[in-house]
């Protein structure tokens, strides 16, 4: 089949990307590489079924030959990272709003099948320790608070992509991703993991914010890619919103321990510091997020999904990647 995979130079997507090679599919790679990397999917360029166009998902005129093309789309494109969101709020609202648009808009003229990417970040500040189920009530910052920027755009996202599917019957599926994590993931962004590898590795101290007591689940790249194209290839999951993370007995760790881990497996002398928030991000600029772990009941139940990966197994890769 072929396969248009947005934001395909991106970690997520160059992985993805490299996926369906490999079970011989045809793959376009559309990416602005605005936190993309041509690094990530230069080993795929001697593919003869693999083609990459740099182009932003904001052109009709770029993205309608190629959403034409396919027979099914990733849409991964999306500004990315507490960082980036929060020093460019207008560009991660215009593209992950209008981008998304847009593609539905040419994929609804021949009923293409279409998977959205959305994020954990949609459940907002979520109290208490339970886990985040599909269906939750969201919880919202300020909007004076650049953070929640994101979480925004990428709901709106899923109710577009929701419309599309009540109105048009579009086949869209939206999955939210909770913190995967793998080689070729970028620490220039805010992601945690890389950022403490990097640090641990080059000697610099392992910065955490505030007190660390934060809890996440962190998920496998090549779990999640087992529960993406478990998904896409489902006939029931169109029009359905699917949580897509790791499992919390194995995966569910606080960022001060995650720190501590990283330091241990990397045999590193860094000091750990703790730094508070007004001291890492613009006043009033950001929030986090105390509980951040997934339900994944529901994309269980249908497709069997079972992330296997442990943390420790995909961090050891990580430092792996960098060392060399």
């Amino acid at each position: 089949m072929r396969f248009l995979v947005t934001g395909g130079a991106g970690f997520i997507g160059s992985h993805l990307a490299e996926r369906l090679l490999k079970q011989d599919h045809e793959v376009y790679v559309l990416d602005d590489l605005s936190t993309g990397d041509l690094d990530n999917v230069r080993h795929l360029e001697g593919n003869p079924r693999f083609q990459m166009k740099v182009g932003t998902v904001l052109d009709p005129e770029t993205l309608k030959p190629l959403v034409e093309w396919s027979d099914v789309i990733y849409h991964l494109a999306a500004a990315v990272g507490v960082n980036y969101v929060i020093n460019h709020p207008l560009q991660s609202l215009t593209t992950n709003i209008r981008g998304t648009e847009l593609l539905l808009e040419l994929a609804n003229k021949k009923k293409k099948r279409v998977l959205l990417a959305s994020t954990s970040e949609v459940a907002g500040k979520k109290n208490g320790k339970a886990t985040f189920s599909e269906d939750d009530d969201r919880l919202l910052g300020p909007t004076t608070v650049a953070r929640w920027n994101y979480s925004t755009s990428k709901a709106v996202g899923e109710m577009l992509g929701l419309a599309y599917w009540r109105e048009k019957k579009l086949p869209v599926i939206m999955v939210r991703f909770f913190n995967v994590i793998g080689p070729r993931q970028s620490p220039e962004y805010g992601m945690v993991v890389p950022r403490f590898i990097k640090q641990a590795l080059l000697g610099h101290p392992i910065t955490v914010y505030n007190d660390g007591e934060q809890r996440r689940c962190f998920t496998d790249i090549e779990d999640a890619l087992d529960g993406l194209t478990a998904l896409m290839e489902h006939d029931q999951t169109p029009g359905e919103i699917f949580n897509l993370g790791g499992n919390h007995e194995t995966n569910e760790i606080c960022i001060k321990g995650l720190a501590e881990k990283i330091k241990t497996l990397t045999e590193s002398d860094s000091p750990i510091e703790f730094v508070p928030y007004e001291k890492a991000f613009a006043k009033g600029s950001y929030e986090d997020l105390n509980y951040r772990v997934p339900d994944l009941t529901k994309i269980k139940k249908l497709t069997g999904y079972n992330p296997k990966i442990s943390l420790d197994t995909t961090l050891r890769r990580i430092i792996e990647y960098y060392e060399s």
